[in-house]
């Protein structure tokens, strides 16, 4: 695969046969960060479970400290007073049964997480089938089925995120932008860590950090010391 000459250039500031600290890793993403627009940085966690097995699923939620940058837009589910609830803290939609037929026949999906409340599952598991290969099917493990949605909704917009595995047993999260400060990063990094050491299964045999990558959207990825994060 043919690179360009900014990522050529950037992929020699990176010794691709050494793993770094978290604060080494960041500065030398933020580093390579070379493109006209503020680039994602993201994480890319490989983990030594079988996501195969039940008891070995890993999936949550945590509130990164500084956010991911992003401009999150909510659709919270619900009835009665929890509409205007939702609305009041600062959902972008709220309402029951009459949005499904807006998403499901007209395709409108100008929201990036749903919350519902546990009164509406029943109505929003009609939309399973297009919310679900799309990862926007409220679940209570991430915290985006629940009454509380007063709380749900500020905990998103002050930068909550999901975190889950996906078929080759590896989360992918954004952790921020290549304009947050060092140590931002490396806060939202270590946040992020935590809650997944804290999120291993008890069947979880061996090694549990197999790699971890650090990359922004359009650079070389940094791999981190994972003797460290244990």
């Amino acid at each position: 695969m043919k690179r360009g000459k900014k990522y050529v250039e950037a992929a020699k500031l990176i010794d691709r046969t050494q793993q770094y600290d978290v604060e080494e890793a960041v500065s030398l993403v933020k580093k390579t960060a070379v493109a006209n627009f503020d680039e994602t940085v993201e994480a890319h966690i490989r983990l030594g479970v079988d996501g195969r097995h039940a008891d070995q699923q890993i999936r949550g939620a945590v509130v990164l400290p500084h956010g991911t940058g992003k401009k999150v837009r909510v659709l919270v589910f619900a009835k009665g007073d929890k509409v205007d609830e939702a609305l009041a803290a600062g959902a972008d939609y709220a309402g029951g049964e009459e949005l499904i037929p807006k998403i499901q026949n007209e395709g409108w999906f100008e929201f990036d997480v749903v919350v519902a409340t546990p009164d509406m599952m029943g109505v929003v598991g009609r939309l399973g089938r297009v919310l679900g290969p799309k990862g926007l099917m409220p679940n209570p493990k991430a915290g985006t089925v629940t009454m509380d949605v007063t709380k749900a909704v500020n905990d998103i917009k002050a930068g909550k995120i999901e975190y889950r595995l996906d078929k080759a047993n590896i989360v992918h999260c954004p952790v921020g932008k290549a304009s947050f400060t060092e140590e931002q990063l490396v806060e939202n990094v270590n946040t992020l860590i935590a809650a997944i050491t804290k999120a291993k299964p008890a069947s979880a045999k061996g090694q549990y950090y197999r790699s971890v990558t650090l990359t922004n959207t359009m650079g070389p990825g940094v791999k981190l010391n994972v003797a460290k994060l244990v």
